[in-house]
């Protein structure tokens, strides 16, 4: 089984080696704790070894996204129309090649199967950050939006990360439906504790793969990207969703199946 590096070697270590190739990996979490950072890795990693890739960007601008990037020395623009095409589903009055002026699922999936050709034949990493902006308005259609977008872009020879919102405090999960169709999914967390940010990263589901099953302590350091910090000795099951929480959500997923 061929992995990519997530170019967090520490975090790599936890999966592995990385993730696995082909696979569709759901990174979840409130905003604000890490997802986008990892992301941005994961495609820079792959374009320093030759990898082509495509960023759908949603709830950033293009140029945003390669500032943020620029700030851990990644830079992104002399990869650009080479191995990189960034597209910008947010800043809808553009009207460039890679600007989306709706986001519908249809619509993206074809900007992306467009970017692909361009870029030529082979494996390719695929982010899209975030998929919940596919299904804001319509959360029970998920499940569906994500099937749809795992099937068709795997024709393609992507390994794709989608990026997707989560809500404790309103149980407004628009992850778990992209969970239920995800290979992998990693969870991002953030607490304040003694007047500080602290940001956690755990695993709860890798394919194919014996991966770690603690919580994690992460930084986000200028230069660097995200740094794994120590261990904690909390597992999974020490982090399970309060009932009321967790029997919302089930009701959510039956109107969903519902609808569907």
């Amino acid at each position: 089984m061929i992995r990519l590096s997530t170019g967090i070697h520490d975090f790599d270590k936890l999966i592995e080696g990385g993730i696995p190739q082909g696979f569709f990996v759901a990174l979840t979490g409130e905003p604000g704790t890490g997802k986008t950072i990892f992301s941005l890795s994961f495609i820079h990693e792959g374009l320093v070894h030759g990898e082509p890739a495509i960023y759908v960007t949603t709830e950033e601008s293009r140029d945003s996204i390669i500032r943020q990037a620029k700030m851990f020395n990644w830079d992104l623009e002399e990869y650009i129309e080479k191995k990189l095409i960034i597209i910008d589903a947010l800043m809808k009055e553009r009207e460039d090649e890679w600007s989306l002026t709706e986001l519908e699922p249809e619509a993206l999936v074809q900007k992306v199967i467009e970017a692909k050709q361009k870029l030529g034949s082979g494996w390719a990493r695929l982010v899209i950050d975030s998929v919940s902006a596919l299904f804001l308005d319509k959360p029970a259609m998920a499940r569906k939006i994500s099937y749809y977008l795992k099937r068709v872009l795997n024709k393609w020879r992507f390994t794709i990360l989608v990026t997707s919102q989560y809500a404790i405090t309103t149980s407004q999960a628009f992850g778990f439906g992209v969970e239920h169709v995800a290979d992998g999914i990693i969870r991002f967390r953030r607490v304040i504790r003694d007047g500080m940010l602290h940001r956690y990263v755990i695993i709860e589901k890798m394919r194919q793969t014996n991966h770690d099953k603690y919580v994690w302590e992460i930084d986000i350091v200028p230069g660097k990207g995200i740094v794994l910090l120590g261990r904690l000795n909390e597992r999974r099951e020490d982090y399970a969703l309060p009932k009321k929480v967790m029997d919302k959500i089930k009701e959510a997923n039956k109107d969903e199946s519902d609808i569907q």
